[in-house]
């Protein structure tokens, strides 16, 4: 269930429902939206007198929700989410670009990408630390001495710093040196990870797992925002499917359908999903046309000498070209809606 309240409602109103919710220990969640305020009812409603409740000050209508997804349906936010990490904005009018290596290897390595990636107007440095490999004796990352060298690499081009967590007892330790926790494809149903990361108070990447449904997907995302942290993102990063002619299927389709769906911002991984780097400009460019707040691309400086996903990886010169290619569309877009 949510309560909208009132426009303008008074703080003195809003306590109030959030003291009758506390006595029946139900847990409230806080959505203060351009117009209105709303709060979403987290936990057993049997013993609440909703009569009652809708008839306090303030309140304007109860709402039931059947999903299960009740903080990340777009009627928790209507307006969608958009918040700041610095003085980047994540959900806004402005694709964020994301990029970085797959896995830190050297210090020369993620400089050499920190500042190809700045030049080219990125915001976020991305690379994994710690490397969730399906054979055991694949490089597994560096650990913290990794996430060391993004987060100076990072501050020596003014970008922010996202890497995927495996574990939660990594967490702490982890939270030293990074801006946004990603939640790798392998991890999205991992809901103790989740309900961690979910106290921490850092920002989230969640990743689409190989075989969740959106409905699934969203229910992830839940167990992090039941928690308190509310500036969470979604990364569609492909799908298993049948089809063998590349690594994993980008759905596409989900951007609209979260757009519908959901409040929380929309990214796109097309390295992931391509497997080939002469496939992800097409699906990168695919990903902006149809709406995602931004996007995730592996960038490495010598691609053949990756030590993981080296198929899949960007060389610099492509990065550049790719985002010149992108904003020319996100220039080409803005016109068409400026004319309309």
């Amino acid at each position: 269930m949510i309560i909208i309240m009132k426009p303008k409602v008074r703080q003195s109103d809003v306590d109030n429902i959030v003291s009758i919710l506390e006595t029946h220990d139900l847990v409230p969640h806080i959505s203060e939206g351009t117009f209105r305020t709303i709060i979403g009812v987290v936990g057993d409603k049997t013993k609440l007198d909703t009569d009652h409740l809708s008839l306090q000050p303030g309140v304007e209508r109860l709402v039931p929700i059947l999903s299960s997804y009740k903080l990340a349906g777009r009627s928790f936010k209507p307006e969608g989410s958009v918040f700041s990490i610095g003085d980047v904005e994540f959900g806004g009018s402005s694709p964020v670009q994301i990029a970085g290596p797959c896995a830190v290897e050297s210090y020369d390595q993620i400089f050499t990408v920190a500042k190809v990636i700045s030049d080219c107007g990125a915001k976020v440095l991305r690379g994994g630390a710690y490397k969730p490999r399906t054979s055991p004796y694949s490089f597994q990352g560096l650990g913290v001495a990794g996430l060391q060298m993004m987060r100076e690499a990072a501050d020596a081009f003014g970008l922010l710093v996202i890497s995927e967590i495996t574990s939660e007892y990594d967490l702490d330790e982890a939270a030293k040196y990074i801006d946004i926790v990603q939640v790798g494809a392998r991890n999205a149903q991992n809901f103790r990870l989740l309900a961690a990361i979910g106290k921490i108070k850092l920002p989230v990447m969640l990743k689409r797992g190989m075989a969740m449904s959106i409905e699934e997907w969203l229910g992830s995302a839940e167990y992090i925002l039941s928690e308190g942290e509310y500036r969470v993102m979604l990364c569609e990063r492909g799908i298993s499917t049948f089809e063998t002619a590349y690594r994993s299927t980008l759905d596409i389709g989900a951007i609209p359908v979260l757009k519908e769906k959901t409040h929380l911002p929309v990214f796109v991984d097309p390295s992931h999903a391509a497997g080939r780097a002469a496939l992800v400009p097409p699906l990168a460019r695919a990903a902006i046309a149809a709406g995602a707040d931004g996007l995730l691309v592996e960038v490495h400086p010598n691609p053949p000498e990756a030590k993981s996903d080296a198929a899949q990886q960007l060389r610099p010169e492509a990065y550049v070209e790719l985002m010149r290619q992108i904003n020319g569309m996100l220039q080409y877009i803005e016109k068409v809606k400026n004319h309309d």
